[in-house]
């Protein structure tokens, strides 16, 4: 929209239209309509260009703007969050909360370092830091989801039979001439050919999901060993700082295995990974993820 959405918006402020319809109707009333409706119209029209140029206005209509597309990005979130939770079988889901049980252990020793005793009332790791821990255990989830998506796929594909429909078909596809000149046998060779081709392409995509698999299944570990190490590292050397920053370089370290997700959102039906990740830490956790 550009400079419209400024115009659009100091236009329809409240404040505004009532000025504006209250002019209109004095214009109206006054039996001078024919000069009070333009000096009216240019009073708007300065007001409009005065106000939606100012660079203050259009920061406030750009934040505004900004915060009604997070409100939208956390609802479809939350939907995909509840949806994978819903699907995953019990063993992945207690890998989960396994892992973020850790989390839990890593934010309460960081609060005792600073505060012994106290039971996550300071909030050692602000929200910050909790946002990047919320990111890591949704990357997790995510790819638990992905790998759960890809294996029930390689599960309902049978690779042995494609390979003995291809074998088949190559088979029958050597017994025809190269060029034959009967018409009849010219469409069998080119359905053949039309077969073959597709055998290949499923034999290719199959080929593909298998290592998918195996990549996603090293980004679990290694992703489950980074959050393990960030656990250790906070009883060990007992700089909460460090620990927070360690938290935030693991959550942008991981851009490959965002991409690797994207990259499979047709068979997890998720949508790419957003920049706000749901509340699996925060005072939400409770209601969302319990």
């Amino acid at each position: 929209m550009g400079f419209t959405k400024y115009l659009k918006t100091a236009f329809l402020n409240r404040w505004n239209l009532l000025a504006f319809l209250g002019g209109c109707a004095f214009a109206l009333l006054s039996g001078r309509a024919d000069v009070v409706l333009p000096l009216l119209a240019a009073a708007e029209l300065a007001y409009l260009g005065l106000l939606g140029t100012h660079p203050k206005f259009q920061k406030y209509v750009d934040a505004r703007e900004a915060a009604t597309h997070r409100v939208a990005a956390s609802d479809l979130t939350v939907q995909a969050l509840q949806r994978i939770l819903r699907t995953l079988p019990p063993d992945m889901l207690d890998r989960f909360k396994n892992l973020r049980n850790r989390c839990r252990e890593l934010r309460q020793i960081a609060t005792d370092l600073k505060q012994p005793g106290e039971r996550i009332v300071g909030r050692s790791l602000e929200d910050a830091q909790l946002a990047g821990l919320d990111r890591l255990l949704w990357m997790f989830l995510r790819l638990l989801h992905t790998h759960f998506a890809m294996s029930r796929f390689l599960q309902a594909t049978n690779e042995p039979e494609i390979r003995r429909d291809l074998q088949r078909l190559q088979t029958r596809l050597s017994e025809l001439p190269p060029a034959p000149a009967d018409l009849q046998q010219q469409r069998i060779r080119k359905a053949l050919e039309d077969s073959i081709a597709t055998c290949q392409e499923r034999l290719a995509n199959y080929q593909k999901a298998t290592g998918n698999l195996q990549l996603i299944e090293l980004q679990l570990d290694q992703l489950e060993n980074r959050i393990h190490s960030l656990s250790e590292m906070a009883v060990n050397r007992q700089e909460p700082d460090y620990i927070s920053s360690q938290v935030d370089q693991v959550a942008t370290s991981m851009v490959q295995t965002e991409q690797t997700m994207n990259e499979l959102r047709f068979a997890t039906g998720l949508e790419a990974l957003s920049a706000e990740a749901p509340p699996l830490l925060r005072p939400m956790e409770a209601k969302i993820v319990e």
